[in-house]
């Protein structure tokens, strides 16, 4: 288990260090992907605060968005409308220490498709 922790805390590191040199520049889609439900915020660095947030936890969401990928683009959908109602369309995605595939890449997708570009 610590041979595995060790490679995902590497993993994410790398994954941050290529996003510093836009991140001051546009602010931080931030992906959070455990077993039961997965969560998203746009994170602006420079100060320090979340503009927008979706997950699989909230009321809206909870009895329709299961733990899959439609699910995810669900969340995708809704994080995208908020960053849009906040005044942020260009965002740097982050996936943290998650491989860009099944439900990490329907959030992206879905995100995409409802008006935020990265």
């Amino acid at each position: 288990m610590a041979n595995r922790n060790k490679v995902l805390a590497q993993r994410r590191t790398r994954v941050r260090n290529k996003l510093k040199s836009v991140a001051g520049a546009r602010p931080r889609l931030s992906v959070f992907r455990s077993s039961k439900h997965i969560y998203a915020q746009v994170i602006d660095d420079v100060a320090g605060r979340t503009l927008a947030s979706a997950s699989t936890i909230e009321a809206e969401l909870r009895g329709k968005a299961k733990n899959d990928s439609a699910g995810a683009a669900e969340v995708g959908r809704l994080v995208a409308e908020r960053a849009k109602a906040a005044g942020v369309t260009e965002v740097v995605f982050d996936r943290g220490a998650y491989i860009y595939h099944g439900r990490v890449k329907s959030l992206a997708d879905a995100a995409r498709e409802n008006g935020l570009n990265f």
